[in-house]
């Protein structure tokens, strides 16, 4: 990468040195009235200072799939270690290291199967006894063709949720492991380790699948054993088995929904497990164990779709859609799209709050990487891959084609897996207790894998001059909401609108910022949905058109040399953004989302360092991205 001076952008250089300022200073966080007893006060100050960087969905070789895809030998140890910086030798030989530690992990292990694979290759005699695992044992330690068959034995009952191994003492002895193991990497202060699973419920393929997040160590979490799909492949199932958490334990506990891209409509659908639509029971049952949705991830993004934003110049953005995840892949139907993606939920949201008095999809926004290699890696310059398979090397970009559907029609190349996400977490400090608690009250957003510092309050009271502040996040919290709060009717008699304060800073070892945009989503007076992307601060002294539209900036990427340059784009900015539209008697949301200046795509980085083969089709640049929980408008 080649830097120069950054350009001209809306906030000047003196207002960027006051953003560094602000993002030291906070207030006291603003929680709904819901979760107010979901996290406690903290002594010696009354506002999150501590912007923790972390992912929390990664798999280990306790992983089925990931064990099968050739992590072999990454436990759950050796992610906290590279997660916290140690050098790695991954299961190719090469060393892994991050550039810059992560601050929290969560190895979120599938359920079913979990631990089972190592177990297997190393011909435990307490599993041998059961003679389907003695089969499979020999199989996946067999020639080529063995493996194949043993392996597909098992992830085909994935998709049926009907276990062909169950072994209760396998279970509780790898619970026991897993949890054990979280809290000797757990370093409050320095580094948290979240013990957490995944639940991977994916009837004939459509993913429902949730990252189960507990605040607890291992002595309470031992308690119970995390249930699987194998037990239920219905998500009121897992919300049943996190209120027995609760209820027995005195624990906290929540879910995180991922990649609604795969689910072929059925993450956001407007009905439950049964067909019903949602009651206000319902509502609030899921939205008190489903706080925040991942949105960016490996397997793509799940922000908007082209189809659902099609003014959008930005939406089409890692699009997958090839359909579910059955290895004979059921293929993408438009109507499905609707159901997928996170910016629709929050639509719909609104809709189902405005019926029912509860909004399901109220959710805040994280990203994560979903490896399977044990290895947290969203930086495109440093991108490790989904699976072992897929780990850096001359062939990874166009060797290896997934093919899937009846006829072959999903075809899925290396290159299009996407070096993305980061969990972005505002905390007192850095320990369980208070990521959780961040997580809880959404006061957390996602990125693609920059770390771009990022802060975006909404009150009544805020004024243009409060964004140059050198204590505007202070004002921000005292004066409103920070980002996963509510603004209701002031009831004053005054018309006003909200007003809004964005800052945001770029990563520090990364790319210059092209923009900050609020998107705006509502419900009017026919209760009709709405959407509207506005330009809240523009680099290089642009404005936007009487469209609202915004030129876009020259790429400086160098695709061939992999390079680009920081001559173009701001190194950070402070603004204040005020609704021109706002109706006080319509419901709304607005979330902040932050555009890098064009860098290089990771294959590019691979052709170039790597010698690796490229395509015709094969995408070269990107513009990375930041996008903050909501703040909701309720009249």
């Amino acid at each position: 990468m080649t830097c120069s001076p950054t350009a001209s952008s809306v906030s000047t250089f003196a207002s960027f040195t006051i953003l560094l300022a602000a993002l030291a200073f906070a207030g006291s966080a603003q929680a709904e009235a819901a979760d107010r007893l979901e996290y406690s006060p903290y002594l010696g100050e009354d506002f999150p200072m501590q912007l923790l960087w972390g992912d929390t969905h990664v798999h280990s070789s306790f992983s089925m799939d990931a064990n099968a895809m050739g992590n072999t030998r990454l436990d759950p140890s050796a992610a906290y270690r590279f997660a916290k910086g140690e050098a790695v030798v991954a299961n190719t030989g090469m060393t892994a290291q991050l550039d810059m530690p992560l601050d929290f992990l969560v190895v979120s292990d599938h359920a079913e199967y979990m631990g089972l694979l190592p177990r297997l290759r190393a011909k435990d005699p307490t599993l041998l006894a059961d003679p389907v695992a003695q089969r499979i044992s020999n199989a996946i330690t067999g020639d080529a063709a063995s493996v194949m068959s043993g392996l597909q034995e098992l992830i085909g009952s994935l998709t049926t949720n009907e276990p062909v191994i169950d072994n209760a003492d396998l279970k509780r002895s790898i619970w026991d492991e897993i949890t054990r193991l979280a809290d000797e990497h757990n370093d409050p202060g320095n580094f948290t380790a979240l013990i957490g699973y995944e639940w991977t419920s994916m009837p004939g393929g459509d993913n429902l699948h949730r990252v189960v997040i507990y605040a607890d160590d291992a002595e309470r979490a031992n308690q119970l054993i995390p249930v699987s799909a194998f037990d239920g492949a219905d998500p009121e199932h897992l919300w049943t088995f996190m209120e027995k958490y609760k209820k027995e334990t005195g624990g906290r506990i929540l879910a995180i929904p991922h990649n609604p891209n795969v689910s072929n409509g059925r993450m956001f659908a407007l009905e439950d497990s049964q067909g019903r639509a949602f009651d206000a029971a319902y509502t609030a049952r899921r939205i008190s164990h489903e706080p925040i949705v991942e949105v960016t991830q490996i397997k793509g993004d799940s922000e908007t779709h082209p189809l659902l934003s099609p003014d959008e110049e930005f939406a089409d953005f890692e699009t997958w859609d090839f359909g579910n995840l059955h290895p004979n892949a059921v293929l993408k139907q438009d109507e499905m799209i609707k159901y997928e993606y996170v910016r629709s939920a929050l639509k719909m949201g609104l809709e189902e709050e405005a019926r029912t008095g509860t909004n399901p999809f109220k959710y805040g926004m994280i990203g994560s990487t979903d490896a399977h290699t044990s290895l947290a890696t969203a930086n495109e310059g440093n991108f490790w891959g989904k699976a072992t398979l897929v780990e850096p090397g001359m062939k990874r970009t166009v060797g290896g084609m997934f093919s899937s559907g009846p006829d072959d029609e999903v075809q899925l190349m290396p290159w299009q897996f996407v070096a993305s996400g980061y969990a972005a977490v505002w905390a007192h400090e850095n320990t369980r207790e208070s990521i959780f608690d961040a997580m809880r009250r959404k006061e957390v957003y996602a990125t693609t894998g920059s770390r771009i510092a990022l802060r975006f309050f909404g009150g009544w009271e805020f004024e243009a001059s409060d964004a140059q502040r050198a204590d505007a996040a202070r004002v921000g919290y005292r004066k409103g909401v920070p980002m996963g709060g509510d603004l209701t009717s002031t009831n004053d008699g005054k018309k006003r609108a909200p007003g809004f304060l964005l800052s945001a800073t770029k990563d520090p070892h990364g790319a210059n910022l092209d923009r900050i945009q609020v998107i705006k989503g509502w419900r009017d007076a026919k209760g009709e949905l709405h959407e509207k992307v506005y330009e809240a601060a523009l680099s290089d002294g642009r404005t936007p058109n009487r469209k609202g539209r915004a030129k876009a900036l020259k790429s400086t990427v160098d695709v061939e040399a992999a390079t680009y340059s920081n001559s173009i784009g701001a190194v950070g900015f402070s603004t204040f953004w005020q609704d021109p539209d706002f109706d006080p008697k319509q419901r709304a949301f607005y979330y902040a989302r932050v555009i890098e200046i064009p860098t290089p795509r990771w294959p590019a980085y691979d052709v170039k360092r790597l010698g690796a083969e490229s395509a015709a089709n094969m995408l070269m640049e990107i513009q990375d991205r930041a996008y903050s929980s909501p703040i909701w408008y309720t009249p």
